[in-house]
């Protein structure tokens, strides 16, 4: 015989499918204060546990991600409280502000990641191949050397030039779009 899912196995599916729309969110938020990827990824855990038991008291008329970042912003402090010989370099007022601006500037993020998205559709499958393992699929730079038969600095040398690449082609799609905005 099958049980029918309570209302906490509702709230639970409910939870995991707030939360996964907006991990990637919540990780590029945590990794503006804390640059460290795998700290990052650790902090994104902990932020997950906490939503996922505070969740009966989130309003579900307002936005997740805000929701979730304000719970991430207090698992950085304290893994920065927890990391004291970082402290020096990162002060309780940079994150604040850091913190703030996150906020400020979601909107025009948003906007140039659509148009990295345009761009990045746009390379040729070689880069796109070196940008993908690199970023998506975390390899190495050895290992993308190995898989290409390239050199590790022809790899650093061509992800230096497909950065430039990108960043010039989001300028030239944000400078056309401002154009034609009336």
């Amino acid at each position: 015989m099958m049980d029918l899912p309570d209302s906490s196995d509702a709230a639970h599916e409910e939870f995991m499918r707030l939360f996964l729309e907006n991990e990637h969110e919540v990780l590029r938020y945590v990794l503006a204060l804390v640059p460290n990827l795998t700290d990052a990824r650790d902090i994104v855990q902990e932020t997950a546990v906490s939503l996922w038991k505070r969740f009966a008291d989130y309003d579900q008329s307002q936005p997740f991600a805000p929701w979730a970042c304000r719970f991430a912003l207090n698992k950085v402090r304290h893994h920065w409280r927890r990391e004291k010989r970082k402290q020096q370099f990162f002060a309780e007022d940079t994150m604040q502000y850091l913190a703030v601006r996150r906020v400020e500037i979601a909107d025009a993020l948003d906007y140039r990641r659509d148009f990295l998205k345009e761009c990045l559709g746009r390379m040729p499958d070689h880069a796109k191949s070196i940008v993908v393992g690199y970023y998506f699929r975390e390899k190495t730079v050895e290992e993308l050397s190995e898989e290409t038969g390239r050199t590790v600095e022809a790899i650093y040398k061509a992800l230096q030039r497909i950065r430039r690449g990108l960043c010039d082609c989001i300028t030239h799609r944000m400078m056309n779009e401002a154009r034609s905005t009336p």
